[in-house]
């Protein structure tokens, strides 16, 4: 199978190439190193039939070339991290919206099945005791860039479900919750490669805020499997489906939790969110996913807790043998 990723030099997508090429496919990855490194490839690109193509999801062209010569895309390119979102809102907008409109209308003229990848952060400020996909959203105001993200992929999911439903041609979105794992960076706001960079360094934990807001950590060894099996699942088509773990942590437990499994000496500070994001920022509480969707569907379970998430982004700092310097 001839699979096209969009943003397969980041994170999850370089894992998400690594699944497909141990599963035979031929892949092709766009993606415009923005945020992607293409040192995260070097397993993949070593597979028969991979190509990597520098290029941007806004060149509608191109897109469409690449779409039609595949038999299935997954579409993770996006602008991402709060830095990226709160310094860039503009060109963050144009790339999240624009660029998910020429990758689903590309799939939807050339019948090719496609998944976009989505985020915990459509449900903005609602702190439900597990969210399920059809929670409300409730976001801040739209006067502050904050929101713009979440604004954005709420917009690409209706984009992705409504050309799916009228085009019949099978499509997937999937939110993902605080995905963690190696070749993460913590340059774009991620909080537990920041932590785990900072201790490694032994420099102070930065916790903005008061670090009682509390999260749910998915291991993107459990998230990326689980893409390609609701890919495969008739019943999961046009749906969008929460992915993401269960081990629910406040951010100073976070940071209590690094501090231990790296046995550093860093102490922990606390940074307002003004300091950290500039005027008006907003957080939210809480967020927790409700999985029994993915369940369902796929039989997915979490396999890995927080412990070994964290230990796992240790142990790759440890092996490339070059921490980054604390964000």
């Amino acid at each position: 199978m001839k699979t096209l990723v969009t943003g397969g030099a980041g994170f999850i997508g370089s894992h998400l190439c690594d699944h497909l090429v141990a599963r035979g496919h031929e892949v092709t990855v766009l993606d415009d190193l923005s945020t992607g490194s293409i040192d995260n490839l070097s397993h993949a690109e070593r597979a028969p039939g991979f190509r990597f193509v520098h290029g941007d999801i806004l060149d509608r062209d191109l897109v469409d070339a690449l779409v039609a010569e595949s038999d299935a895309v997954y579409h993770l390119a996006a602008a991402v991290g709060v830095h990226t979102i709160v310094d860039s809102p503009l060109r963050s907008l144009r790339t999240n919206l624009h660029g998910t409109e020429n990758v689903v209308e590309a799939a939807v003229a050339h019948q090719v099945p496609y998944m976009v990848a989505s985020t915990s952060e459509v449900y903005g400020k609602n702190d439900a005791d597990g969210l399920t996909e059809d929670d409300d959203r409730v976001y801040g105001s739209p006067t502050k860039s904050r929101w713009s993200y979440a604004a954005a992929k709420g917009l690409d999911e209706l984009v992705a479900y409504v050309h799916g439903v009228e085009s019949g041609v099978p499509c997937v979105i999937t939110r993902f919750f605080n995905v963690v794992g190696p070749r993460q960076t913590g340059r774009y706001g991620m909080v537990v490669p920041r932590f785990v960079d900072q201790a490694l360094n032994g420099a102070p934990i930065t916790v903005y805020g008061t670090g009682t807001q509390r999260r749910c950590f998915g291991s993107v060894f459990d998230v990326v499997p689980a893409m390609t099996r609701l890919m495969e699942t008739p019943e999961a088509h046009n749906r969008a489906v929460n992915l993401g773990g269960r081990e629910e942590v406040s951010i100073k437990g976070l940071a209590d939790r690094v501090i231990a499994l790296t046995g550093s000496t860093s102490s922990i500070t606390y940074v307002d969110y003004e300091q950290a994001y500039g005027e008006g920022y907003e957080d939210m509480q809480r967020r927790y996913p409700d999985t029994s969707l993915a369940a369902r569907l796929i039989g997915f379970e979490p396999t890995r807790d927080l412990n070994d998430i964290i230990q796992s982004l240790v142990e790759h700092r440890r092996s490339i043998q070059s921490v980054p310097t604390p964000a």
